[in-house]
């Protein structure tokens, strides 16, 4: 299997409708990376991913990731300087937990889909839209494979 067939053509879709609805007013940007398997510690790879996709490349460092690693069924919600600055210490843990619980009973899109909606929330309370905001980051999802 390849990272890009693990969601299907609908659960895609609702991904892609869960981002814009997240970053609809707020100038917050949020990316979803899913691959096969990694090696090393979960929050290194995903923090190796932000910076490669440019996340913290943000004018307000408010890039938010979700990181999927389908093989060791693990994920990493991370958020740049600016997001982490002013949610609350335990919010990420708060995102993980709700989806967590689709995970489980595998139900990823969903899951991943209220997490964006909740990163979202944050992201609009924090980093309202204004009118000369610019989308600084593409929304679709990408995708990787076995990364040493």
């Amino acid at each position: 299997m390849q990272a890009s067939d693990f969601f299907t053509p609908e659960e895609r879709i609702q991904i892609d409708r869960a981002i814009k609805e997240a970053e609809q007013n707020t100038s917050g940007e949020i990316r979803v990376h899913v691959e096969i398997s990694f090696s090393g510690e979960l929050l290194d790879r995903a923090a190796t991913v932000f910076a490669r996709l440019g996340m913290h490349k943000t004018a307000l460092r408010n890039g938010v990731l979700f990181y999927l690693a389908v093989k060791q069924r693990q994920f990493a919600v991370i958020g740049d300087i600016g997001i982490n600055s002013v949610v609350p210490g335990n919010f990420w843990n708060e995102i993980k937990s709700v989806m967590e619980v689709h995970f489980k009973n595998s139900q990823f899109a969903e899951g991943l889909s209220k997490g964006i909606i909740m990163a979202g929330e944050q992201l609009r309370k924090n980093f309202p839209f204004k009118p000369d905001d610019v989308n600084e980051l593409p929304n679709g999802m990408s995708f990787g494979e076995k990364h040493e």
